[in-house]
């Protein structure tokens, strides 16, 4: 009977649409929503005499109106845009700024950016909560309307945001970085060695990394995260900086764990992206049919080309040991970090050279003073790329890769664009990003307008 309630109860929450584990059963997928009577219209808004840059191309538009209904881009004009319902539209005089779209930052690990490390892995998961729920906050206010994280126990956040409890960007989640033992994923002490059967660390029990080797461990603690909500899967593919264990020159996981990730996400229509720096370890992950490579910065030409034949993406960042530097606890983890960020510079080098697929993230980790300097990140990509290039990287780029997800996409629509039809996500820019990236360094000043999915969080023009 307890069985038969339960079942009763999940079944009743899917059809009524409630959120459950990670899951938002949404009707609107298949059909389209249907206004009931005594609801309000949707919200307009009218943006008048901007410049727009679409999210591709090296110039502005000419003097524009772009109308705004709902959630989406309704209409785009150069003449002037009369609304059926004036007196209920928001009217923003653009004044000749520049509108374009929200920004897309597909590394992010939100519950980690803004505490350090030991304070993460000795607090109460709540107050880690708390925390990440203001950075998600600030991290909207800097003009970052979608993030992809890729490892965390991001889930609680996501649905909190989706709701409208808390302000912040739309999320991609990854859930737990699934990571070998001894792998980049394993924060355990050493004297948690060996381990006890059954037992799992405290990363493990809040679904920061999950810990797994052999096959059916790889697959079952991939197809739990699938469940929880996961829109891709993350897998630690060789060694890290903050990680005490693993060189990194390692690899990590034998090709047949490896496929088992890939073959889970697959079945669930989506993609496996993988941590890795080296050669060695990129190549054995694209043989396991992995679809992205989370950073790469010390990988050699030929296995660059050999990224661009078989049409892999490179989510790389612009480390360096400048003040954007990630803030590493340990000796160790600051010598690993150094060795990996001297590849930097001939990365892009290379990625651009053979052009490959590459996206812009920033994996701010375990420091809120870099977290908060996201737009100086995306700015540093002029040390490689055109303004217009690399802003285009951070929107509709940035958009294609998320869209890889398929069927576990959270937010279907058009996304890193600013045309009809698009998902409303905006930014008014006081001057032209195109000319000066470094507006994008300022967004408490500069953006003067930020808009997510049709709604206005921050609007200086009032």
């Amino acid at each position: 009977m307890q069985r038969f309630l339960v079942q009763c109860i999940f079944t009743t929450a899917l059809t009524m649409g409630w959120s459950t584990v990670g899951y938002t059963h949404d009707m609107s997928r298949s059909q389209p929503p249907v206004l009931a009577a005594s609801e309000e219209p949707p919200s307009v808004t009218l943006f008048q005499n901007v410049r727009i840059f679409s999210g591709k191309g090296s110039e502005l538009s000419g003097p524009s109106h772009v109308l705004v209904r709902g959630n989406q881009i309704e209409k785009i004009s150069t003449q002037p845009i009369q609304t059926d319902r004036r007196g209920d539209t928001l009217i923003i005089d653009g004044a000749g700024r520049t509108l374009m779209p929200g920004l897309i930052d597909t590394h992010t690990h939100m519950m980690f950016a803004n505490l350090p490390q030991m304070v993460l892995m000795t607090s109460d998961i709540t107050y880690s909560a708390v925390v990440a729920a203001k950075g998600a906050n600030e991290m909207l206010l800097r003009g970052f309307t979608s993030g992809r994280d890729v490892g965390g126990p991001i889930f609680g956040l996501k649905r909190a945001i989706d709701q409208g409890i808390v302000p912040g960007p739309r999320i991609w989640p990854s859930g737990a970085m699934i990571s070998q033992t001894a792998g980049h994923g394993d924060f355990r002490l050493p004297t948690d060695f060996p381990s006890r059967p059954g037992d799992h660390s405290f990363a493990e029990r809040i679904n920061a990394t999950a810990i797994d080797d052999g096959v059916p461990a790889v697959l079952q603690r991939t197809r739990e995260q699938l469940a929880m909500g996961a829109s891709q899967i993350k897998v630690m593919a060789g060694g890290g900086a903050s990680s005490l264990y693993d060189p990194l020159d390692v690899n990590q996981y034998t090709l047949a764990e490896m496929r088992a990730a890939v073959d889970a996400a697959a079945n669930w229509g989506t993609y496996v992206t993988v941590h890795a720096y080296t050669p060695n370890a990129v190549r054995q992950a694209v043989e396991a049919g992995v679809t992205c490579i989370e950073h790469g910065q010390l990988l050699d030409e030929a296995t660059v080309k050999f990224l661009a034949e078989k049409g892999i993406w490179l989510s790389l960042q612009p480390f360096t040991l400048e003040k954007d530097a990630t803030t590493c606890a340990n000796p160790l983890s600051a010598a690993k970090y150094a060795q990996m960020v001297a590849g930097t510079d001939q990365a892009y080098k290379l990625a651009k050279q053979h052009k490959v697929k590459v996206a812009f993230g920033t994996d701010a980790l375990f420091d809120a003073k870099l977290a908060a300097r996201q737009g100086a990140q995306l700015a540093k990509l002029t040390r490689w790329y055109t303004p217009a290039e690399a802003l285009t990287m951070a929107t509709s780029t940035n958009a294609e890769l998320l869209a890889l997800s398929g069927p576990r996409n959270p937010y279907p629509g058009k996304l890193g664009m600013v045309e009809e039809g698009a998902l409303a996500d905006l930014l008014l820019v006081d001057g032209n990003p195109l000319e000066n990236i470094k507006l994008i360094e300022d967004p408490s000043k500069n953006f003067v307008v930020i808009m997510k999915d049709g709604k206005i969080y921050k609007n200086l023009l009032r």
